[in-house]
């Protein structure tokens, strides 16, 4: 039994470093400049995490060591047994997260691939809310907002995939009839995509705590 340490995003990071190194496969024969690119993916892909063991260091390093798409494809399928999954949860989780939400829809929560899932999210088209739920600091935190197609694409805040965008607006728990307090982003408006995307969680966090303040 393998033992998870690898997040999501990191898993996305690493999927990237392995996609650079298989282009310069294809495009450059200098043997130096393939050793410095070995060397930089490899470094890369172990610098995004803290306090590694020797044998999950070992591991991330082993990417520098292939050469061909099908090599590359099978390490990353293996790496895929160290994901730490997104923690399950229940529709009455989902829903005591969003009291004020009336006549609440939740997502498909037994269709999510919840290994490659850094946030959970989900659109109700009905009345043109965002939702997304978050495990921080062993906690789950729940926002919603409106989020409005802009039908161009550009960078979303949280994946920084070139992508369709919507602008996503929510209201900080300091709104009130006197005070209007809100924050918005432009974001993707695919959910699966943004998940399989994302390599930072920073601004994502962020986000979250400015709609909660």
């Amino acid at each position: 039994m393998q033992t998870p340490f690898i997040d999501n995003h990191q898993y996305n990071y690493i999927y990237k470093q392995a996609e650079f190194l298989l282009k310069t496969l294809r495009s450059v024969v200098d043997p130096k400049v393939l050793d410095t690119v070995r060397y930089t993916v490899s470094t890369n892909a172990v610098g995004i995490f803290e306090n590694l063991t020797l044998e999950q260091q070992l591991l991330l390093e082993q990417l520098s060591t292939y050469a061909t798409p099908h090599d590359v494809q099978t390490y990353l399928n293996q790496l895929e047994d160290y994901l730490i999954p997104y923690p399950q949860v229940t529709a009455k989780q989902i829903q005591k997260l969003f009291p004020k939400a009336k006549k609440l829809k939740l997502p498909d929560l037994e269709s999510i691939d919840y290994a490659h899932t850094t946030y959970l999210r989900w659109i109700d088209i009905a009345t043109s809310r965002l939702f997304i739920v978050y495990p921080l600091e062993g906690k789950l935190l729940g926002i919603e907002g409106r989020i409005t197609p802009t039908n161009k694409k550009g960078y979303c805040m949280f994946c920084h995939r070139h992508q369709e965008l919507g602008f996503y607006n929510v209201k900080t728990k300091a709104h009130s009839a006197d005070n209007f307090a809100s924050v918005g982003q432009y974001v993707c408006m695919d959910d699966k995509a943004c998940n399989e995307s994302i390599t930072d969680i920073s601004m994502l966090e962020k986000f979250l705590l400015a709609a909660m303040k």
